[in-house]
């Protein structure tokens, strides 16, 4: 096949350009060309941004058709109008990523289908995406656009660990934190059950999504069936770097109102993380027979941990969350100790 992917070094979609790449496809990326050292070879890659010179992406594909055109950097309505506009006839199927943070938190039941409803009233990305996909099925209503919606939840790689709660540099500080013997903060009790998949198996249900008749106007979520505690996941990251994993437990709607903005704790605790879910993919097993995530979290955590201790670049050290860590455990002591006689 010939597709177009837009991104394709993210998270997500660096597992599913590996992926098409070694299946021999005709693969396209749509980048600014950030990390375009980490492509394989037989990619061709368009240089250019999207979001701030359309006009000039639209020069550099000039006659170009594709089998399948994958938006992974669609995040707001606006976006997704002008890939309408560009790629209207020019491609037999547009798949939009979307998020399972979409649904409606908590839900009425806490096992998620497709048609579980959308709706989060705490996080303005989750409401965005609901609006960009309405948009979309509009389009393939009234004018046939083709289009295939697919909602990641917990997606991980090899360049980060999967944690509840962290700051603006990403996952390192909590490991930093473990190695140093320092309690580290989960949300809630930690009993709350998630969903994490290894972004590799991710990309197997993903590329067989891909040129399937049955995915055009379809919504499809793709995650493991491994459903886990928060107490289990912090255990497993522990047991990766040979440590202690100490705990300190504080309320999901307290941390959302004491963190700084930037942590965005309303909108991913309140609107997503904080919130007990369950997915059923059967929907996506019907359309890709034979689809299974085979990487359990364990073994994707060790995975991670190894590599990030062998590349000091992605060590991003944050100094300013350690010390707001330190001192909520600090208040939260204080306020205990208040009422010990």
């Amino acid at each position: 096949m010939k597709i177009l992917i837009i991104g394709g070094t993210g998270t997500i979609s660096s597992a599913i350009t590996r992926q098409l790449a070694a299946e021999g496809h005709d693969l396209w990326l749509l980048n600014r060309g950030n990390r375009s050292a980490e492509l394989p070879q037989n990619v061709k890659l368009i240089t250019g941004d999207i979001n701030e010179h359309p006009e000039d992406v639209v020069a550099k594909l000039g006659d170009e058709t594709f089998d399948a055109v994958c938006e992974f950097i669609g995040f707001v309505p606006e976006q997704v109008a002008r890939d309408i506009r560009i790629f209207s006839g020019r491609t037999k199927q547009y798949v939009y990523i979307s998020s399972a943070s979409a649904y409606n938190k908590p839900a009425r039941q806490y096992v998620i289908t497709e048609g579980t409803t959308l709706a989060n009233p705490y996080w303005e990305y989750s409401r965005n995406k609901i609006a960009c996909e309405e948009l979309l099925l509009k389009e393939y209503r009234e004018n046939g656009f083709p289009v295939t919606i697919i909602r990641p939840s917990h997606t991980y790689c090899e360049r980060s660990v999967p944690v509840g709660v962290h700051g603006s540099n990403g996952s390192w500080q909590i490991l930093k934190r473990m190695m140093d013997g320092k309690p580290v903060i989960v949300h809630g009790d930690g009993s709350s059950l998630w969903t994490m998949t290894w972004n590799e198996d991710f990309a197997k249900g993903f590329i067989g999504l891909l040129g399937n008749p049955q995915a055009i106007g379809e919504a499809y979520q793709i995650m493991s069936d491994e459903s886990l505690t928060w107490n289990q996941i912090y255990q497993s990251i522990a047991d990766a770097l040979d440590v202690e994993f100490k705990p300190y437990y504080v309320a999901s709607d307290y941390l959302a109102a004491i963190a700084p903005q930037a942590y965005d704790l309303e909108g991913g605790l309140l609107g997503d993380k904080a919130v007990t879910v369950s997915f059923d993919c059967s929907k996506l097993k019907r359309a890709v027979p034979g689809f299974s995530a085979t990487t359990r979290l364990e073994q994707g955590v060790r995975k991670a941990v190894e590599y990030i201790k062998e590349h000091p670049e992605l060590q991003v050290e944050d100094p300013e969350f350690d010390a707001w860590c330190d001192r909520v455990i600090e208040a939260l002591e204080n306020t205990k100790n208040l009422f010990v006689k």
